[in-house]
Order: structure tokens, then C-alpha cells, then sequence
């Protein structure tokens, strides 16, 4: 297929929209900058630059055209979205696709919505409790309680998140119920082994993705998002490990 070069303006518009879709799925800070860089090279502009941070994209390319911001306000984890993007960037390298149908095509991934129903996330994060609390050497006596503890944590932060936008205050509470759940448990009998179905039912809360990405990013020299990424890690385990900690000190 015979590319038409679009204007950098169109390129600024496709490379933006790209990087929007993959920071706001969870992609590492250096993917977003190398598949922006990537898709401008594709349509004719082998001189970009970016900057990227957890929170806002910039991008320019060399020429007349003045840089343009993208601020980043919600961030989920869409791994799938992340792959359609990197998808469209290869075909459109390989020249499947114009720079039209790239954008047209890149707007559909944006729209779309790939995740899974709240009830299948409650069932799967449930599941998880209890095989998390096994793998860290819990008897099997205790795999239901943790079930219901992480079925019931992961219902509280998915609720309470929509009735309290920080993220923080919702990742409290929800370790604070975990942490009631497992001590009721325990308190009537069901229960064993405490510390085992507390630790496998916060599993689901733990942001694995974002510590990882924040020690990816740092390894790549972004020292920018990796920080950022990091703080909001040790944020996260810090409402946890809190809100479980409250728990342990009217209890103990």
C-alpha cells in the first residue's frame, strides 16, 4: 500500500492519540515514548520528541508546528488496549495501514470497553484471595474464609472508589473491611490461621503492575515516572498495610 503523507499536524494528532490510549492502560513510560516516536517515523517525520510522565504526554516534531499537551487524569490497567495499539503501530509501519485508517482505527480502541464485568472481577479477585493465602503457606481450612475476605475487600474498593474519587481513602477502607472480615472469621471459629487470610485477601489490592512499571521506567532512565509511579506504589501499600494495622489495634 502506497503511503500518503499526512501533515504534521495529523501525525502530532495520531502520535498523541496512541500515547493516550497506552498511559492511560498502564504501558510503561518508555513504550509510549518509543511507539509515538515509531508512528511519526511511519508517517514521515523521522525527528520527534516527547516527554511523558504518569500524567501528561507532550509531543512536538521538528518543523513550525508548536507542541501539543495531553493531560492524563485517569489511569486504569487495559493491557489488551495496550497490545491494539502497539498493533495498528506495526501495521502501520509495514504499510497496511494509512495514516487515516490508523487514526480511524485508534479511535474505535479508545472508545471500546474490554473490560470484564464487575461480578467476574469480584469472582476472579475471590479466587485469587484464596489461592494467594495457600501459596503463602496457608492450610486449606482457611481457603474460603480468605475467598469471602477478598471477594468482600475487592467489592468494598470498587464501590467505595465510585463514592470516594481518592484512590487512597478507598484502598483504606477496603483493607480496613478485609481486615474486620478475617478477624470475625476467626473470632467464630471458621477461621485458623489470621495473618494467612488477611495477606492472601489484600493480594488483589496490591499494585503489581504499577511497581513494576515504576522499576521498568527507572531501569530505562525515566527517573521522572519511575519516582512518581513508585510514590504511588508505597501509597497504596501504605493505605493497606494502615488500614489493616487499625484493625490489629482495636483487636489485639
Amino acid at each position: 500500500m502506497e503511503h500518503k503523507f499526512p501533515t504534521s499536524l495529523e501525525v502530532i494528532d495520531i502520535c498523541l492519540l496512541a500515547g493516550k490510549i497506552m498511559l492511560q492502560c498502564g504501558a510503561e513510560t518508555y513504550r509510549v515514548e518509543d511507539t509515538m516516536s515509531r508512528m511519526a517515523a511511519t508517517f514521515g517525520i523521522p525527528h520527534s520528541h516527547s516527554y511523558v510522565t504518569p500524567t501528561g504526554i507532550i509531543f512536538s516534531v521538528d518543523g513550525t508546528e508548536p507542541a501539543k499537551l495531553i493531560r492524563i487524569s485517569e489511569r486504569t490497567t487495559d493491557l489488551y488496549k495496550v497490545t491494539l495499539v502497539n498493533g495498528v503501530s506495526r501495521k502501520a509501519a509495514s504499510g497496511e495501514l494509512t495514516s487515516q485508517q490508523a487514526y480511524i482505527r485508534l479511535k474505535e480502541i479508545e472508545e471500546a470497553d474490554f473490560t470484564f464485568p464487575i461480578y467476574q472481577q469480584i469472582i476472579a479477585a475471590a479466587i485469587a484471595s484464596g489461592c494467594f493465602m495457600l501459596m503463602f503457606l496457608g492450610q486449606w481450612s482457611d481457603f474460603i474464609p480468605a475467598v469471602i475476605c477478598g471477594g468482600i475487600g475487592f467489592t468494598s474498593f470498587v464501590y467505595l472508589h465510585r463514592v470516594v474519587q481518592i484512590k487512597f481513602f478507598s484502598e483504606f477502607l477496603a483493607s480496613l473491611i478485609i481486615g474486620l472480615t478475617a478477624f470475625l472469621f476467626i473470632e467464630s471459629g471458621i477461621g485458623a490461621q489470621l495473618d494467612k487470610i488477611i495477606i492472601g485477601s489484600v493480594m488483589p489490592l496490591v499494585p503489581g503492575l504499577l511497581i513494576t512499571n515504576a522499576v521498568r521506567d527507572l531501569m530505562a532512565g525515566h527517573l521522572v515516572s519511575g519516582l512518581s509511579k513508585g510514590a504511588e506504589a508505597f501509597l497504596t501499600a501504605f493505605a493497606i498495610g494502615t488500614g489493616i494495622a487499625v484493625i490489629f489495634a482495636f483487636y489485639s
